[in-house]
């Protein structure tokens, strides 16, 4: 029996329950927010600033849809020079305090943007009783990576609500449902031979992770890398085809010469029939090179089904190598300790 066999090594392991919470983040995607938006007026451009998990559901949405303006996301204190009364500007922060999305939302505020409120609750939620600002107020207690499908939901639901697009909140509400059925086979209880999820987290145990997808998974190829980094404290790095042959592959070709790496493919069948030629190139270019890459195809009957299955089984397979780095997959100890040391200044 494996070491990901072993449920009474999981439960010690597993403090805060993060596998539990992995099997009912479907769910999160039925949450009804039910948020009056007021009239705004015209919408010529939408920007949504927020950083790592905050910012994610977002990043996923512009994979998914085609918006009819410019949606932008901004990561960082700073906001574009042409938000302004017809921005539609969403401050999104799951726990709410996330110092840059607070420092662009007042600059947002000075320039007259229509401000919407996404968080938990903190300094944002305060701001927006004050302020009178539309919140979608996300259910607490979570890490913000675990909360992504909240996040999604109200993006959905605002977007709706604006009559910007339609079919939002349906098509999400059907992709819980596959969901949910999908993760049963991701469980501790089933055994690693038939638990897709275990086995690749022992095929990266002991390396780097290197995530690559086309456009349309991009977004999901960025949320492994986070979920890597704080669930599992692993080293990982992504990138995206096309962009890869135009410079990384090169960097596979000679230093360092042992490479501690292992590649994951993310795949759709959604993608452009370029960006799947150029995987399979790539790949026989880089043969004795580069490591053998890990090949997920994603599963789902439609595009964002295939989106949010993979992210799915990222988590569940970033929560097992937690367990096999025997790592609680849940605190990230550091970046708050880098948040109390930057109040101090």
């Amino acid at each position: 029996m494996t070491m990901l066999d072993d449920l009474k090594y999981i439960h010690n392991r597993d403090k805060s329950d993060a596998l539990g919470e992995a099997e009912k983040s479907p769910a999160q995607l039925r949450h009804e927010f039910k948020v009056e938006l007021k009239t705004l007026n015209k919408i010529d451009n939408i920007v949504v600033a927020g950083m790592g998990g905050s910012a994610l559901a977002a990043s996923l949405f512009l994979n998914w849809t085609s918006p009819d303006r410019p949606f932008i996301i901004n990561r960082q204190y700073d906001i574009p020079g042409f938000v302004g009364s017809k921005t539609l500007f969403v401050a999104s922060s799951y726990s709410g305090n996330t110092a840059e999305t607070v420092a662009a939302l007042n600059l947002a505020a000075e320039r007259r943007a229509q401000i919407v409120v996404m968080a938990s609750g903190g300094k944002l939620a305060a701001i927006a009783a004050d302020r009178s600002y539309p919140i979608y107020v996300l259910p607490g207690g979570l890490q913000p990576r675990m909360a992504v499908n909240y996040n999604l939901r109200a993006l959905g639901e605002m977007i709706e609500s604006l009559g910007l697009m339609s079919d939002i909140v349906d098509q999400l509400e059907t992709a819980s449902i596959y969901l949910e059925q999908a993760v049963l086979s991701w469980r501790p209880d089933v055994a690693t031979a038939g638990n897709l999820a275990k086995e690749l987290a022992e095929e990266i145990s002991g390396k780097s992770a290197v995530i690559y997808a086309g456009p349309r998974l991009s977004a999901t190829a960025y949320k492994w890398k986070i979920s890597f980094n704080e669930t599992a404290k692993n080293l990982a790095f992504y990138n995206q085809w096309p962009e890869f042959n135009h410079n990384e592959i090169m960097g596979w070709t000679s230093h360092p010469v042992e490479k501690p790496f292992q590649p994951i493919e993310l795949r759709s069948s959604f993608d452009d029939e370029r960006i799947a030629e150029r995987f399979v190139v790539s790949n026989r270019l880089l043969s004795g090179r580069m490591p053998h890459p890990l090949e997920i195809q994603a599963e789902g009957n439609n595009l964002i089904e295939q989106m949010l299955w993979t992210v799915l089984l990222g988590d569940f397979v970033s929560i097992y190598l937690a367990l096999l780095n025997n790592v609680d997959p849940t605190p990230v100890d550091l970046i708050e300790k880098l948040k109390e040391e930057l109040k101090k200044n």
